[in-house]
């Protein structure tokens, strides 16, 4: 799991990514589908190989006799003919040494002209040129991997802080997830029939949560939810000082709402009186139980988690998270 939780990252992605193209570009070029030598002239083969053919060479003019050939065969080899041809004079082996000093009288006055690479046919690297190739490759890898590192070590924390969490209905959720629910069977309470937690975190605009209300045997009673009721200030995000804790019971003719404030806007009296229209007043703490009834309903709001945003606003008046947990139970009756 941490694997993938790295990998969500932008900055570890782009590095991964750009060592793992370079890898199969090196896999594709050099086992899969690798160059391919074709018509290399006698002046590129090992020295060895270019002995045997210059030999070949002389054996085909003792026998043919042709100038011509033979002074082009010899000037295939480059600036290697003349080194080859003294070391063949001087080790004849099975050859006859006259057809040798015949193809050595011919050739010798010849300037030996290096033969080009043919056109389109790239000459095969020595030893030296394919070392400098890995080591270019090495060193590739390397930067790739070393510039990678250093983004992530300084781009790293500023890119978590703006977005790496997720979008803020997406913290929301997560913390509304890791929210302990109360356990009121341990406590020798009855259990209530739903519970819910709902969280809000600065920037999600648009929150309003609601959750459906079912009884043991599926039946519908009504609804629940948390909404924005007030904000404060200017410009985006809203900073919400106030929000409405709503019961619907399908038994009911109207449904029943709480205001939950700030500090600051609980003792702002114009925003207190402006509000009390809404529902009740309750000062937001951590820890505090607000309930709301209806003719067949009772809910119990508990405010798990508070925290106030920081900024050019008053102290303590508007909310960079909030997180209440909703517990329902059917109201119990005088007849019953």
């Amino acid at each position: 799991m941490k694997i993938l939780e790295y990998l969500k990252k932008p900055i570890i992605a782009a590095v991964l990514s750009g060592v793992g193209g370079i890898l199969l570009g090196l896999i594709w070029g050099w086992v899969i589908q690798p160059v391919e030598w074709k018509d290399a002239p006698p002046s590129l083969l090992n020295v060895g190989y270019q002995e045997q053919y210059l030999r070949m060479a002389i054996d085909s003019f003792g026998v043919n006799g042709n100038t011509q050939l033979a002074i082009q065969r010899y000037q295939d080899l480059g600036s290697a003919g003349p080194t080859l041809l003294m070391t063949i004079q001087a080790n004849p082996g099975k050859q006859n040494p006259v057809t040798i000093m015949n193809f050595s009288n011919l050739v010798q006055p010849v300037s030996v002209i290096g033969t080009p690479t043919p056109s389109g046919t790239p000459a095969p690297p020595g030893t030296s040129s394919r070392l400098v190739s890995y080591g270019i490759i090495v060193f590739a890898i390397l930067a790739v991997g070393g510039v990678g590192f250093a983004l992530y070590k300084f781009l790293g924390p500023r890119l978590s802080r703006r977005g790496g969490e997720g979008t803020p209905a997406q913290q929301a959720n997560r913390l509304s997830k890791q929210t302990e629910l109360t356990d009121y069977a341990s406590r020798g309470e009855e259990a209530p029939i739903a519970q819910f937690v709902t969280t809000y975190v600065l920037g999600d605009d648009l929150f309003d949560d609601s959750f459906g209300i079912d009884s043991p045997s599926g039946e519908f009673l009504g609804e629940c939810g948390v909404g924005i009721s007030e904000t404060i200030g200017i410009g985006d995000p809203k900073k919400v000082t106030a929000f409405e804790v709503w019961l619907f019971d399908k038994n009911d003719i109207q449904t029943v709402t709480k205001v939950l404030m700030s500090s600051h806007a609980y003792n702002d009296v114009a925003t207190l009186q402006r509000l009390e229209t809404k529902g009740e007043p309750i000062l937001v703490e951590v820890g505090k139980q607000l309930v709301l009834e209806t003719a067949a309903l009772q809910l119990m709001a508990k405010v798990s988690d508070v925290e106030y945003g920081q900024g050019a606003l008053p102290d303590s008046s508007y909310f960079e998270r909030v997180t209440l947990e909703l517990a329902i139970w059917p109201k119990v009756t005088a007849s019953e």
